[in-house]
Order: C-alpha cells, then sequence, then structure tokens
C-alpha cells in the first residue's frame, strides 16, 4: 500500500450547520510526513475566589478547543522524490503550505479554516502558529532543508458541539479496531446506520479488500458530510 501524506487542505465551515466544505483544489500534501504529533484536550475552570471564602472551589467553564502540533520537514536537496504538482524548491514548498494556512483572506477577513489528514487523524480548525527552522542551504545561500513546527486549534461548530454530547453520532468521526467476524457493511450498518457507505470507507481507507478484514486493525469511518 503507498504511503499515506499528510495533507492540509483548505475548507470553510456552512454557515449555521454543522457542514464543511472542503476544497481540494487548495491543498497541500508533505514530502516527509511527521514523526510523531500530539493532540492536547483541556477543560477550562473557574477558580476565583470571592472575599472571604474558605477553600477554592472548582466550577466548570467551557471546553477548549482541541489542539493538535507537529514537527515536519521540508526538502530540496532531491534525497526525497517530489510528487506530481509539489514543488521541488523548500521556499516554493513552504509558500504553498502558507498560502493555506496562513495567509490572510481578503475576502473572509480572516486566515483560511484548514483541514488537517493524515491517517486516522481527520481535523479541523485553523493555525495558531508556525515557526521555521533552516538548516540546509545551496551555496547561494537558498535553503536545501527546512523544519516547521506547526499547532492547529480545532473548529467546531455550535452544531458539533451538541452532536458531541452523543459519540455515536454518523455526524462525527470514529476508529475501530477490528475484531473477529466483522465486516465492512456490517460496521458501517453500526456506525452510520446503512451498510451502503463501505465503498466510500474502504476508498477511505486504502482497502483493496474489504470482504476480509484483518482482526487487529484499525479501519478510520469519516464524518458524514
Amino acid at each position: 500500500m503507498p504511503k499515506q501524506a499528510l495533507s492540509i487542505t483548505r475548507s470553510e465551515p456552512v454557515s449555521g450547520s454543522n457542514q464543511i466544505n472542503v476544497d481540494n483544489s487548495k491543498s497541500c500534501k508533505l514530502l516527509i510526513n511527521p514523526a510523531e504529533f500530539s493532540h492536547v484536550r483541556s477543560i477550562c475552570y473557574n477558580t476565583r475566589r470571592t472575599l472571604g471564602q474558605n477553600g477554592n472551589p472548582v466550577r466548570f467553564s467551557a471546553v477548549n478547543p482541541d489542539k493538535i502540533s507537529f514537527s515536519v520537514v521540508f526538502d530540496g536537496t532531491g534525497v526525497v522524490p517530489p510528487q506530481a504538482g509539489t514543488p521541488s524548491e523548500v521556499c516554493d514548498q513552504i509558500d504553498a503550505l502558507s498560502g493555506i494556512v496562513y495567509t490572510y483572506q481578503g475576502d473572509h477577513h480572516e486566515p483560511n479554516h484548514v483541514q488537517v489528514l493524515w491517517g486516522t487523524l481527520i481535523f479541523y480548525g485553523r493555525l495558531q502558529a508556525m515557526s521555521l527552522n533552516y538548516t540546509l542551504f545551496k551555496s547561494s545561500g537558498a535553503p536545501l532543508r527546512a523544519r516547521a513546527e506547526m499547532a492547529f486549534l480545532g473548529f467546531v461548530s455550535k452544531e458539533e458541539g451538541r452532536l458531541a454530547a452523543n459519540r455515536s453520532s454518523p455526524d462525527l468521526s470514529h476508529s475501530v479496531l477490528v475484531i473477529e467476524g466483522d465486516t465492512l457493511p456490517l460496521l458501517c450498518q453500526r456506525i452510520y446506520g446503512d451498510s451502503r457507505y463501505y465503498p466510500e470507507v474502504a476508498a477511505f481507507n486504502g482497502l483493496r479488500e474489504f470482504r476480509r478484514l484483518q482482526p487487529g486493525a484499525r479501519l478510520h469511518f469519516p464524518p458524514l458530510r
């Protein structure tokens, strides 16, 4: 099975719904996948005290947006063969990525929302920070290699926040560990309430043979959008 490259794609939430339109024409695939990434979930509590209060009660305030961060390498030495449509120069690779995650969009008056897709990870959010470290150069001074540290804050619509209370909802992502006897139509019926989604799930997971699932394998079932 070919390696799945981490891709970052421009997306746009649809106002008043849990739908997100993904613009596949504005996508950047990384030549080198991260060695690891972190996914942080946190809860905010109100710990403010009042005058004369004895003790410090902790009251729930809100669930903070999810945050993911990872480090990626851009290479222009030729050691990593470029993919079709991917620039060979490091500066051009960084510009292509910045145009999706960082550049201010005048028609929306804000940077883009993006979809980060890699393996079982489907993350919708916006760039919080990107730090670039150039580590190798041509004799002209042009960079041959760079490392980018990136952090993204998750985006959740009001409708998705409501759906999050029901983890079995077909409008949320699901990661499933295959057990003996599982079939893809059966899992689709269980998660989506409709077995007919199995071709899409098979394609998403890169399955060539969907009639025989390997016990212990982990499959990702994307949300219905």
